[in-house]
């Protein structure tokens, strides 16, 4: 009999403790991924980490009107069925060039990048052609992808942040703060 109380006792306080977060707001259900890229996702392909590269050879770092710039995202084919991007546009830019592969194979991922990707994914290159306005960073502008079955998506294309360190950045001997020195 006590036994039976006990295990009563603590299937009720299980059920309680469970019950307690039932139906609240959390605080993880608005947050993001931490990329910077833009997402976008149409039937079973999906754009991840979509974003323009970092201005390298102009300061302040920018690309002017009337330059170009490459495009670095992943295009994800999570479907059972091959699919093919046809075409990006953009208004913000006259011409978007493709090259290199733009089959999707079923359950595969193609990287977008001016440079050579992992051996292990296929590899694309897109390019914005003679862009409309100055898009620095910190800006973003907004493409357009069409797909052989899975249709039309739209997303955005933040431009890059640099791969190197703020120089106002505090070293790592410097401390990160706590005000213990």
């Amino acid at each position: 009999m006590k036994r039976r109380m006990i295990g009563a006792g603590i299937a009720g306080i299980s059920l309680l403790v469970a019950g307690c977060s039932a139906g609240q707001i959390t605080q993880t259900d608005t947050q993001v991924a931490g990329v910077n890229g833009g997402s976008s996702e149409v039937g079973t392909i999906a754009v991840r980490n979509a974003e323009l590269a970092y201005p390298e050879n102009v300061k302040p770092a920018a690309y002017l009107e009337g330059s170009d710039a490459d495009v670095v995202m992943s295009i994800v084919n999570s479907g059972e069925q091959a699919d093919e991007l046809q075409s990006v546009t953009t208004d913000a830019a006259e011409n978007v060039a493709i090259k290199g592969e733009t089959r999707l194979p079923a359950d595969t991922t193609l990287a977008v990048s001016p440079g050579k990707p992992d051996a292990a994914q296929l590899d694309g290159e897109m390019t914005l052609q003679g862009l409309k306005r100055e898009v620095r960073p910190g800006q973003e502008v907004t493409a357009t992808l069409s797909f052989r079955d899975a249709g039309t998506l739209e997303v955005t294309l933040p431009v890059k942040v640099s791969d190197e360190p703020r120089p106002d950045a505090p070293s790592e001997d410097e401390g990160h703060g706590g005000g213990g020195h």
